[in-house]
């Protein structure tokens, strides 16, 4: 069976305000108002998915759950200098581990959501569970491992790209991938102010394939058990701004492409 995280993982505002770090807090009230912290658990709030003028949506404001690795809450891996890469599959420094799965390529095009065009130089923290739905630095058998978590910096035309595997699908969630956005690899590296933090959800079809391969016990039992419509993140719109554009096969690997306007 698949390991689950601990029951209190991504379950909504409450927990995660008790646990966010003071400069979490202020990152999200100084970059969006109240009102987009509130969104955390409502999609429905107007500013976290407004349209641009030029008819770009903003991705929602989510929450960036119990294991985000960037010292909100916890370990930071956003200090060590090795972080920034395309492949993170691999732990890295003292770790050595590395993540088996379905791969993955994860690419993401970051815009300004008003006028329509790419954020060159933003940076992407992007980091999820492995095919076990273990957390790397947090789960059992993976707290000594940092895989699955990397930072990249947007071209010219806004996009980062991550080499990374299929996330598995644990008890009570949608399979997803997070992230937080910075303005510069500087920022993020240093804990600067965050831009948005959200969630990248991955479409049924996809999931479904990658899940009756070996190595991903438990997947598909808990995919069977829940649904974008029903998923406490994503519920609200079906992840309508978060559903991600996935090719490819099992035997070939994958590639989910998402635009992500801020």
């Amino acid at each position: 069976m698949t390991r689950q995280p601990p029951p209190n993982h991504d379950r909504g505002l409450t927990y995660d305000l008790a646990t966010l770090h003071r400069r979490r807090f202020l990152g999200l009230v100084a970059g969006a108002g109240l009102v987009a912290v509130a969104g955390c658990s409502d999609k429905s709030t107007p500013t976290n998915t407004s349209t641009g003028s030029s008819g770009v949506d903003e991705i929602p404001q989510e929450t960036g759950g119990p294991f985000p690795g960037d010292g909100s809450n916890g370990p930071n891996v956003l200090n060590q200098s090795a972080i920034v890469r395309k492949d993170i599959t691999k732990s890295f420094g003292t770790a050595s581990g590395q993540a088996a799965g379905v791969p993955l390529s994860v690419e993401l095009t970051i815009v300004d959501a008003d006028k329509d065009t790419p954020l060159e130089g933003a940076a992407i923290y992007l980091w999820h569970c492995d095919a076990q739905g273990r957390y790397s630095l947090y789960s059992d058998g993976a707290t000594d491992e940092n895989y699955l978590r990397g930072v990249q910096s947007a071209d010219a035309a806004g996009k980062v790209t991550f080499t990374t595997i299929f996330p598995a699908a644990y008890q009570g969630r949608w399979p997803h991938i997070h992230f937080e956005v910075y303005p510069s690899i500087d920022d993020a590296t240093k804990a600067g102010q965050i831009t948005r933090t959200s969630q990248l959800a991955l479409p049924e079809d996809a999931c479904s394939a990658v899940y009756a391969a070996d190595g991903y016990d438990g997947s598909a039992q808990n995919l069977s058990r829940t649904s974008l419509g029903n998923d406490n993140v994503f519920g609200d719109d079906d992840g309508v701004h978060q559903l991600a554009t996935v090719t490819g096969d099992v035997d070939q690997g994958y590639i989910a492409a998402l635009t992500v306007g801020v």
